[in-house]
């Protein structure tokens, strides 16, 4: 994608480890205008994260969310408010709504969330590793597996802030707020996600009115981490037809 005034800053919002994406997972989008931003610590209220972003986009006129997971849920937050210049948003691996609907998992995740020290580092980060794991996350061109997720948590996750996102995403709900959400939407969903489930791709779908879904075939819910470049071309490949972006108008 070619840099022009006409092509929006493309604001990637981080996942539940709350890491800003990184220069591996940017470069396929080359000279595109782009930012990226961590996550705050210890902060229990969707809202809040959503305030965090519009604070971050404040000096933007023309500008694009790209959120993955947990940051799917932030973008969307923050699409429900109608910000201005606000020209299309990117929903990965995300959810309206907690997806989890058992009650012993939801006690579980509350169990997880207050764990700390070993506790934390050796029973949570591995069992929240293991359910964001795929058959595919080795196929991709940078390829991942569940020791990679646990160190990205050991690294910039604290436990406080791990907890508190938890929390989050239990209460956070905004489907009744999805009509709200007036600009072209993409759901990027992987093939293989037993972290989130088909359903909510599925509430998304129907109720954001401009909202189209691409499936990307053999990737895991880690695939912005597993499949890079994969991951970009869809991301592209969206907004180079929106009306007013370079490579939409036909340059």
């Amino acid at each position: 994608m070619s840099t022009s005034a006409k092509n929006p800053t493309l604001v990637f919002i981080p996942c539940f480890s709350g890491a800003p994406w990184s220069v591996e997972q940017l470069a396929p989008y080359g000279d595109a205008p782009r930012r990226t931003l961590r996550l705050p610590e210890g902060v229990d209220d969707m809202e809040r994260y959503a305030d965090h972003v519009a604070d971050a986009v404040a000096d933007l006129d023309d500008w694009v969310l790209v959120g993955d997971s947990f940051g799917a849920n932030i973008a969307l937050a923050l699409a429900t408010r109608r910000p201005k210049g606000l020209r299309a948003l990117v929903l990965s691996g995300g959810f309206a709504a907690n997806p989890v609907t058992s009650k012993p998992w939801k006690a579980l995740m509350r169990v997880i969330g207050k764990a700390r020290g070993p506790l934390y580092r050796q029973l949570t980060l591995r069992a929240h590793a293991h359910r964001l794991a795929s058959p595919f996350d080795g196929e991709g061109q940078e390829p991942w597996n569940e020791a990679r997720s646990r160190e990205l948590f050991l690294v910039n996750t604290p436990a406080a802030s791990f907890g508190a996102r938890v929390r989050a995403s239990l209460t956070a709900d905004y489907v009744d707020a999805l009509g709200r959400v007036q600009v072209p939407t993409l759901i990027l969903s992987p093939a293989h996600d037993v972290l989130i489930g088909e359903d909510a791709s599925r509430t998304m779908l129907a109720g954001i009115p401009d909202a189209r879904e691409v499936v990307l075939p053999r990737t895991g819910h880690m695939f912005r981490f597993s499949h890079p470049v994969s991951y970009a071309a869809a991301v592209d490949d969206f907004l180079a037809a929106l009306p007013g972006t370079r490579a939409g108008a036909g340059a």
